[in-house]
C-alpha cells in the first residue's frame, strides 16, 4: 500500500512545486520593450499597479525613450486612464541621450497642445517647476529612468533616476495634463498612445 501510495505523494508534491513556480513566475512577469524591462505588476506605496501597456517614443525613425503606464486596473481609452482613481505612474527609460532641458521643453508643449486653453493658466506653476527640474538634470543618457507618479494626497511626483524630486505639485489636473502628453488628443505619438492604452 505505501508502495502504491508512495508515487501519488511524490506526484502531488511535484504539482505543489510547479503551482507556486507558476505563481512566482507570474507575479514576476516582464514585458521587453526594445531591451528595456517592465513590470507587469507593481507595488506603488502599498497599491498594486497593473502595467496597462508600453511602447516606445519615436522621433523620425529614432527611438528617443520607452514609456509604460501602469494603473490600479485596466483601461483602454483616455478618459478611463484619466478618471482611473488611486496611484497611477509613467515609466520612462531613454533610448538616447538626450538634453534634459529640451525634452522639458517637449513636454511643455505636449502639455500645450493637448490641454484646454481654460486650464493652461493653473498649470503654469507646475510646468516651471518640471522645467527647471529638466534644466538641473543637464543631460539624460541612454538606459537613464525617470517615472511621473501620481499619489492621493501627495500629488505628483517625479523621480529622476531613482531621485524622487522635490516639492510635488498637489493638483489632480497637473498629473492628468502631463498624462495627456501621450493619451490626449494630439499626442507625441499615436502609436505609443495605442500602447499605453493597451491596443498593440
Amino acid at each position: 500500500m505505501t508502495a502504491l501510495s508512495l508515487p501519488a505523494v511524490l506526484f502531488s508534491r511535484l504539482a505543489l512545486v510547479a503551482c507556486l513556480a507558476t505563481a512566482l513566475g507570474a507575479s514576476a512577469a516582464q514585458v521587453d520593450v526594445a531591451g528595456v524591462k517592465l513590470e507587469d505588476q507593481m507595488d506603488l506605496r502599498g497599491s498594486p499597479l497593473v502595467l496597462n501597456g508600453a511602447g516606445i517614443r519615436y522621433k523620425a525613425i529614432f527611438k528617443v525613450y520607452t514609456a509604460g503606464l501602469y494603473v490600479g486596473k485596466k483601461v483602454s481609452t483616455t478618459e478611463e486612464a484619466l478618471a482611473a482613481p488611486g496611484p497611477k505612474r509613467v515609466a520612462i527609460t531613454m533610448l538616447r541621450d538626450i538634453d534634459a532641458n529640451e525634452l522639458g521643453k517637449l513636454f511643455t508643449k505636449g502639455v500645450e497642445d493637448n490641454s484646454p486653453k481654460s486650464e493652461m493658466v493653473n498649470l503654469i506653476p507646475g510646468l516651471l517647476r518640471m522645467g527647471q527640474m529638466f534644466a538641473d538634470q543637464k543631460q539624460l543618457k541612454t538606459g537613464d529612468t525617470f517615472t511621473i507618479d501620481w499619489l492621493p494626497g501627495t500629488g505628483t511626483v517625479i523621480t529622476v533616476r531613482g531621485v524622487p524630486q522635490p516639492d510635488p505639485v498637489k493638483e489632480p489636473a497637473f498629473f492628468n495634463a502631463l498624462l495627456r502628453i501621450w493619451l490626449g488628443p494630439n499626442p507625441a505619438d499615436w502609436k505609443l498612445k495605442d500602447a499605453l492604452l493597451g491596443k498593440q
